[in-house]
């Protein structure tokens, strides 16, 4: 028999729509067929063994919906690059509301924000749990609003108390918290987390940039990431109270593989506005000062625009079959090298170098080699 990974996934949102968009995209494609890919097989799983097999979300339009019909509706805005995305014969269910949903979202447009499911009763963790060992799911994906961190630890509960392997998208922290990560050790769940690093995206590039500085001696005095966006991840985080845990990630992301920490007032990363009509495009305003040779100055600026939720699920499909295969294995707590080459703010930061190597010897069961810890 084919191998098969049963997802779940919480919240249908434009990231959720461009993985299950990918899935079937890559479905009958051959291994000449991966561009966008990192491994077309991975530990023997192939884009053909994903399949959807139970959602969450809060919005009346997609609630009670096949999945491939709920990820095209109101308020996703990212690109269609599959439109023939067959019924996964899983239903949106209502999901667990709690702080998944920002106040000031309902002061914007419709298509735009969340329309809550207001008639729906929202779920038991116990009701999660039994629909979680129902549909036999393997992985638990966390793909809620930035600043859901009593949703986000609803959900992992759930995937505790199933033995799902969960995939904390979200900079609310999970795998990188020692008390949870304790937890999922303690059951024997994988949990890989926290907050994705997108395929080539502003954080990344930055990283290598930083790095690069740090290889060439280059000594890094300031930089800047400014980013905007019109997707209803950015107009969610207009509210700063909510940014605190995406501003450390992502801050840390790039503090971690620089030569030296720099002052708070030398690195500002995160955020920066909504502009709704880039809808799910995102575009990245990135700066770097620093000092070469004989002391001389040099700065490099950049901007990159790119369609943020197919960015995502481009990692994300790895993390997916990463999970996988540590459950296969009977690995508990966070996978560190699939964390640290995947996510900003995992258990253990590495170079993006050292954690390309160190998730391919995880890939192949091998040892991993020794790394440079930050």
């Amino acid at each position: 028999m084919e191998p098969q990974i049963n997802i779940a996934i919480a919240g249908i949102g434009n990231c959720a729509s461009s993985l299950v968009q990918g899935i079937a995209y890559y479905q009958n494609g051959g291994s000449n067929e991966q561009i966008g890919l990192m491994h077309w097989d991975l530990g023997g799983y192939r884009p053909r063994h994903l399949q959807v097999v139970a959602a969450w979300d809060v919005d009346a339009r997609k609630v009670g919906r096949d999945v491939n019909e709920a990820i095209f509706a109101q308020p996703n805005n990212t690109q269609v690059f599959c439109d023939h995305v067959p019924p996964t014969g899983a239903v949106v269910r209502m999901g667990k509301r709690l702080d998944g949903v920002a106040p000031h979202m309902a002061d914007y447009p419709a298509e735009r924000s969340f329309m809550l499911a207001d008639g729906q009763r929202e779920p038991s963790q116990e009701e999660v749990v039994r629909v979680l060992r129902e549909t036999n799911a393997h992985v638990l994906m966390n793909y809620l609003p930035v600043g859901s961190q009593q949703a986000t630890e609803f959900y992992a509960e759930c995937a505790l108390e199933a033995g799902v392997a969960f995939v904390n998208c979200i900079p609310v922290f999970i795998a990188s918290d020692e008390t949870w990560a304790k937890r999922f050790r303690d059951k024997g769940v994988p949990i890989i987390g926290d907050d994705i690093k997108a395929q080539l995206g502003a954080t990344i590039v930055h990283r290598v940039l930083t790095d690069l500085f740090a290889k060439r001696g280059v000594r890094l005095d300031r930089t800047y990431q400014l980013n905007t966006g019109g997707n209803t991840d950015f107009l969610n985080m207009l509210e700063r109270s909510r940014l605190k845990q995406k501003k450390e990630s992502k801050t840390e992301a790039v503090q971690a593989v620089a030569e030296r920490r720099l002052e708070d007032e030398n690195i500002h990363v995160g955020p920066s506005d909504y502009v709704a009509w880039q809808k799910d495009n995102k575009v990245c305003f990135l700066r770097m000062e620093g000092r070469m040779f004989g002391d001389v100055p040099l700065n490099l600026e950049l901007r990159l625009s790119v369609e943020d939720s197919p960015n995502s699920a481009g990692v994300a499909i790895d993390m997916i079959r990463c999970a996988k295969l540590a459950l296969d294995r009977g690995e508990g707590g966070p996978v560190e090298a699939p964390a640290a080459f995947f996510c900003k703010h995992p258990p253990q930061q590495m170079t993006d170098d050292e954690a390309h190597i160190a998730t391919e010897a995880f890939i192949l069961g091998e040892p991993a080699p020794k790394s440079r810890v930050h």
